[in-house]
């Protein structure tokens, strides 16, 4: 079931998408000129950030399995993007078949994709909701639908704070979410990290501000914070390629990306 309020026509291709550019970073093909023009400008200002994507990526289907592997079989992916396999329920599925998952986004691409998420298992169950992480009371009436909030859920938030700023009070969208959630859910997070390079960051942030997309490098301990109340899982909050490495990644090498597992006790 689907859940958008939303035209998936009305699609503006006249300025960058931050889900469309990561698209490209994967090597994608679900972007517009406009979106290879930015992302290409981020590129000549930081030849890694394609590792820095895949990083990430990778980051999410280790976590994804870490966390399934706890006897969790529901998921909430809030900032899903255009889906590049394995996508969560793929990897979740994996190790419960009857998983669940929900997919949040606000971009009308992954909405036109929606279709290709909700081929899940026979014995599980995805849905998918167009909605913006900034109105999270939203997210967690959709999720209430679909999802035993009585049980413990996985709430996944890949590379998506970067683009809720301090006035947007991300530390509150991220509490908004986690409250309902029961004793024994997880949370799953990983954010650009403002130490490996600041100046470098700056430049990148202005890239995406002028094509309309406010975006926020945070440091280690404004990451961290995020975390507070929750039992970090080892090896806390690290880099991303650091946090239970596993044989055959693509991206072993230093990411400017730190990620973290947390148990709701």
């Amino acid at each position: 079931m689907t859940d958008t309020g939303f035209s998936p026509d009305r699609i503006d291709t006249g300025k960058p998408h931050s889900a469309r550019m990561y698209d490209w970073f994967l090597d994608g093909k679900d972007h517009y000129v406009v979106d290879a023009e930015a992302a290409g400008r981020v590129l000549e200002l930081f030849p890694g950030v394609k590792d820095t994507a895949w990083a990430n990526r990778e980051f999410m289907h280790r976590a994804a399995r870490f966390v399934a592997r706890r006897g969790v079989d529901q998921f909430l992916d809030v900032g899903t993007g255009i889906p590049t396999e394995p996508n969560l329920h793929q990897v979740v599925q994996a190790v419960t078949p009857s998983a669940r998952v929900v997919y949040v986004d606000n971009d009308p691409i992954v909405l036109r994709h929606a279709e290709a998420l909700l081929r899940g298992r026979p014995e599980g169950r995805t849905a998918y909701l167009h909605a913006d992480v900034r109105e999270p009371e939203r997210i967690v009436e959709y999720a209430r639908e679909h999802l035993d909030l009585g049980r413990p859920v996985g709430l996944s938030l890949i590379a998506l704070l970067p683009f809720v700023t301090d006035e947007q009070d991300p530390r509150r969208v991220v509490r908004t979410l986690l409250e309902p959630l029961p004793s024994g859910s997880f949370l799953t997070l990983s954010h650009v990290g403002t130490e490996f390079d600041p100046e470098v960051w700056e430049r990148i942030t202005a890239v995406y501000r002028s094509g309309g997309t406010q975006v926020q490098a945070r440091s280690h301990a404004e990451i961290g914070r995020f975390f507070e109340g929750l039992d970090l899982c080892d090896p806390g909050v690290v880099p991303a390629t650091r946090w239970h490495p596993e044989p055959g990644m693509r991206v072993i090498g230093g990411q400017p990306v730190y990620a973290g597992v947390a148990r709701k006790p």
